[in-house]
């Protein structure tokens, strides 16, 4: 498989077939062609067609061997074209200053923000900047005192939230800093200072006013998110393991991120023609339909609630080589309630990699 990070044309996925269960009867007669995967047994034959932009190299085929309660495993070369720069929707990508925006809660709906027009919108420095500057200049820190607050018209970037100014103070919870919606009680950020709001990208979804409205289901919307955040980071700082913080600054995941390139494929046809060609299937992918690919990340993850894996915790957050990303603490136990539901719909074999377990998210 390819380098952690790197977009690359062509990959070395597993293919798993059927378990004894599906199958009539052994032994198997597994053919491959460059756009199709045929299995045979007994008379009967369950094949898959590959989507158009994608192609195997029969010749590359290596490794065949059956496991008993998963059937038959091999590895070939894939090719396919390359991911586009521009894959995937981003919050920095689609917030264009001039233009209006309406803001609505990712989980129920309602809007937050209606008709926000932005002069400015600017990305936000690293966490640690402050720090930076003091290592790079030979003279006190010319910055130590300013505070990066938007003004009323700015909107500010960071990796894992945006910052707004406050112009509209009904959202705020009086008990304490956490913002809420007002119908469905999700946090959807968290008050910066007295007119500032910090909201989290996994909690708000943002459309330019004239487009409609049109709800996505939460887990994909989540992993998707969060998928973006890793690929970005790991991008821009060669940075490939992340803490997942919650809002109350406990550490909820370890994630090291493997493959930006992965490719996830699922077909699924008449009873004659039934699915038999899955790269590692995912929860993200719709039961029926036609073969259809989408572009995914594969991390591995520990799970550090009820302080598990904690010295493994204590030495990443040590480590200046591991990039921490925070989120609502409720969003946290989410992605890890979608990490451990994706990792069981893998064959057992290729649920772990040392003590980290596999899990692939599209976006």
């Amino acid at each position: 498989s390819s380098s952690a990070g790197h977009l690359l044309p062509e990959v070395n996925p597993p293919l798993c077939l059927p378990s004894e269960a599906d199958l009539p009867s052994w032994p198997v007669d597994v053919s491959v062609a460059a756009d199709r995967l045929e299995a045979r047994s007994g008379g009967s034959c369950a094949a898959t067609a590959l989507p158009a932009e994608v192609r195997l190299a029969p010749s590359s085929c290596r490794g065949l061997h059956r496991l008993p309660g998963e059937g038959l495993h091999l590895r070939m070369r894939l090719g396919r074209p390359p991911p586009s720069a521009d894959l995937g929707f981003t919050l920095r990508e689609s917030l264009k200053p001039q233009k209006n925006y309406v803001f609505y809660c990712q989980s129920c709906g309602d809007i937050i923000e209606k008709d926000r027009k932005f002069l400015r919108v600017l990305p936000l420095p690293s966490e640690n900047w402050s720090a930076l500057v003091e290592e790079w200049c030979c003279h006190p820190n010319p910055f130590a005192r300013s505070t990066l607050h938007p003004q009323h018209d700015d909107c500010f970037l960071g990796d894992t939230f945006f910052l707004l100014n406050s112009g509209n103070e009904s959202h705020k919870s009086k008990e304490n800093t956490r913002v809420i919606c007002k119908r469905c009680k999700t946090m959807l950020g968290e008050t910066a200072s007295a007119d500032t709001i910090k909201y989290y990208v996994t909690e708000v979804i943002i459309r330019p006013s004239e487009a409609s409205f049109s709800p996505t289901p939460r887990s994909q919307f989540v992993q998707s998110m969060v998928a973006q955040c890793l690929v970005k980071l790991s991008s821009a700082k060669s940075t490939f393991r992340f803490t997942i913080k919650g809002d109350n600054g406990k550490i909820y995941i370890l994630i090291w991120l493997l493959n930006s390139d992965t490719l996830l494929v699922e077909s699924s046809g008449s009873s004659s023609s039934h699915s038999v060609f899955t790269l590692f299937g995912d929860t993200c992918m719709p039961s029926f339909g036609p073969v259809r690919t989408w572009n995914a990340v594969k991390v591995l993850y520990q799970s550090c609630i009820k302080s598990r894996n904690k010295d493994l915790a204590d030495a990443w957050e040590d480590d200046m080589g591991v990039h921490p990303l925070k989120f609502p603490s409720e969003t946290c136990l989410e992605l890890l309630l979608i990490l451990g539901l994706s990792t069981t719909s893998l064959p057992p074999s290729l649920r772990c990699m040392n003590s980290f377990q596999v899990r692939n998210s599209c976006y």
